[in-house]
């Protein structure tokens, strides 16, 4: 049994990203967030011009986020996806830092804050809505640790179904454990989910009320809290002609391992292969490298 108290103050906007595939693009959201929590645990938009982007690292090798990173709309293709391009340069090789979002914790000890009642201001900054699929109060929020490519701690946060939600919580302590990098952790807005996609999305998320890639009328399992993408633009979804998030083309060779793709057998696979979620990877006809879900869709 686990119950939680929360004080959540939100101040500032997020920009707006896009939801194309598994999950949403970047946009340029700086809110600061104070949180307080008392735990115990028992327990389509119009098309858009063509635009290529030409980028080189950054010069002092810092883990700093380029300034166009999620403010260039792609022109649009099929099942609501962005015509794909070449991956920009600086995102060959992505190791980006996060933007602010929670204050980051004061020490690497991991730590996780599980709510089953998902906090107001919280429910009402996500994707969530009448029209989902699933209850509001059968989904959980979840604060916990990740480490970022640069290096650092820095505090996540997730909606998950609360049914899931302490094995979700356990996956994630093993890949933290294993000091696995994760750009950014938190969760996606209605607002990020509607806009223009600009192709470089990388937030690792659950809940996101939305259909499934290609499919007007099915709900993804997402929009049910029992799926997980992780670092999308390190393991992107692949079916035929589409990519999503559709500027990682260079992740589509698997076999060019960089830090953030996630492989069979490797430390993130084995978390949820543990709690019993199955991994898109394993899909046929279409890839997903991202994805973990309870039922395997």
């Amino acid at each position: 049994m686990l119950s939680r108290t929360w004080i959540v103050t939100l101040v500032g906007a997020a920009c707006a990203t896009t939801l194309a595939g598994c999950s949403l693009v970047d946009g340029t959201p700086s809110p600061t967030v104070t949180v307080t929590a008392h735990a115990t645990t028992t327990a389509e938009p119009s098309a858009q011009p063509t635009v290529t982007i030409t980028a080189a690292p950054t010069v002092d090798g810092t883990y700093a986020r380029p300034l166009w990173l999620g403010q260039v709309p792609l022109e649009m293709g099929d099942n609501n996806l962005g015509v794909p391009a070449d991956t920009p340069e600086a995102l060959e090789d992505r190791q980006l830092e996060p933007r602010a979002w929670l204050p980051d914790p004061e020490s690497e000890e991991w730590f996780q804050e599980i709510s089953l009642d998902v906090p107001s201001d919280v429910a009402t900054r996500s994707s969530w809505e009448a029209a989902c699929p699933v209850d509001l109060e059968d989904l959980a929020y979840v604060v916990m640790p990740y480490w970022g490519f640069d290096g650092k701690v820095h505090t996540g946060e997730m909606i998950v179904a609360d049914e899931h939600a302490a094995d979700v919580t356990a996956a994630f302590k093993e890949i933290y454990a294993a000091r696995f990098p994760i750009e950014e952790m938190r969760v996606i807005s209605r607002e990020e989910r509607d806009s223009p996609t600009t192709g470089d999305h990388n937030v690792t998320s659950g809940f996101t009320c939305r259909k499934i890639v290609g499919a007007v009328d099915r709900w993804s399992q997402h929009s049910m809290g029992t799926a997980v993408d992780i670092n999308p633009f390190h393991n992107p979804f692949y079916r035929n002609e589409e990519l999503f998030p559709e500027l990682s083309e260079a992740y589509l060779d698997r076999d060019n391992e960089r830090v953030g793709m996630i492989k069979e057998g490797d430390a993130v696979y084995a978390a949820f292969e543990r709690i019993g979620w199955k991994w898109g990877g394993h899909w046929t006809g279409r890839e997903d490298w991202m994805h973990f879900s309870v039922n395997g869709h």
